[in-house]
């Protein structure tokens, strides 16, 4: 009876809900949110003053103007993400306003999108990667590292609203799920909503200004009914209607979708802090894959090696490890390329690829 007692008590403990972290972090889960091209100068100072006013970018200045000015520029900034200023930099930490002596920027020269997603995701520049062609990624990127962890495996996930994801992530290389762009959702275990968005996304016109690229609201529906129904560990979620619209000069969409994704954000967040599985064990990541130009000669919307500007981006954060620093002043460069070992480190693992990888950034977590 004693050696019953034993067994049944070894396979609930092996059974529980709390995975021990290997670093003794807080931090079970994490999820890692991409905006396509957002500016930091619209993250820090909201609608450009600038920009605003040109009708050669803005087709309903009025309506554009009532929805997103304010004369203060705190005022702009929490008009066009609330969410992010006040709840993440509440309780978290917002980085990249240049002003302020906060720099993130990209180490890969080349400013666009792949190369900025190979940094982000495997910790390095590879020039290798120097196109958005659709051409599987060598390089070992942290979804794929952490989904050959003990207890990771089938708990890692991605879904993007551009259809390179699935070469960027290599899903001939990688099981766990990935869904992009146009791609219905092969699951074998999909719920109600999801079943019904598959039979029609594949046949919905875009919003890009090239092809395979959704509407950002199937990729947030998608991940988030996964995120309810599966309780992935390390979810990645990639938007993009708001590079689409930079590079159309739409600046009043633009503007638009920055709000909206900053929607979608709450809505995760407060999901997740209503959840037992993930309240106060989840961490959240928030950042983009290059900048964009200034508004001199129209140049706010375009990217690339000749517009420098486009290196420096952002990022925030918010979670259980996290110090409640704010918007982070006067602090050491950070690099998209630290972001990968920064989630591994949370999650109790030293992230390794095939080169060398970014630091931890240090700020992000709180001494132990």
């Amino acid at each position: 009876m004693k050696n019953l007692i034993v067994i049944l008590f070894l396979l609930i403990i092996g059974c529980t809900d709390d995975p021990e972290n290997q670093k003794g972090f807080h931090t079970e889960n994490i999820i890692l949110i991409t905006m396509d091209g957002v500016r930091w100068e619209e993250v820090f100072f909201g609608a450009d003053p600038n920009i605003i006013t040109d009708s050669a970018m803005v087709k309903d200045l009025e309506g554009t103007h009532s929805e997103f000015w304010k004369e203060d520029a705190n005022d702009r900034r929490q008009t066009l993400m609330p969410f992010l200023w006040k709840t993440i930099e509440k309780k978290g930490q917002v980085v990249g306003n240049k002003t302020k002596g906060s720099v993130m920027q990209l180490i890969n020269p080349y400013l666009f999108s792949y190369p900025g997603y190979n940094e982000l995701l495997t910790g390095f520049n590879d020039d290798s990667v120097n196109s958005n062609a659709k051409e599987l990624n060598p390089n070992m990127n942290v979804l794929e590292f952490m989904n050959q962890q003990s207890g990771f495996e089938n708990h890692v996930a991605a879904f993007s609203s551009w259809d390179v994801f699935d070469w960027i992530i290599n899903n001939e290389r990688n099981d766990f799920t990935i869904n992009s762009g146009g791609f219905p959702l092969m699951d074998s275990i999909l719920t109600p909503r999801q079943k019904w968005m598959n039979t029609f996304i594949s046949d919905l016109p875009y919003p890009g200004y090239g092809t395979g690229v959704r509407w950002d609201v199937f990729t947030f529906e998608y991940a988030f009914e996964y995120l309810k129904l599966n309780k992935p560990r390390l979810l990645y979620i990639a938007f993009d209607e708001t590079d689409e619209y930079a590079h159309q000069r739409e600046y009043g969409k633009y503007l638009n979708a920055i709000q909206k994704l900053d929607s979608y954000i709450k809505q995760i967040w407060q999901w997740i802090q209503s959840q037992k599985h993930y309240r106060n064990k989840t961490t959240l990541i928030i950042t983009t894959d290059h900048g964009r130009g200034k508004y001199i000669d129209g140049r706010w919307g375009s990217h690339g090696e000749d517009v420098p500007e486009a290196k420096y981006v952002w990022a925030a954060i918010i979670g259980p490890d996290t110090p409640s620093l704010g918007e982070i002043t006067n602090a050491d460069t950070i690099s998209t390329n630290q972001i990968a070992a920064t989630i591994t480190h949370l999650l109790g693992y030293n992230y390794k690829s095939n080169q060398p990888v970014g630091k931890i950034i240090i700020k992000f977590i709180k001494p132990q």
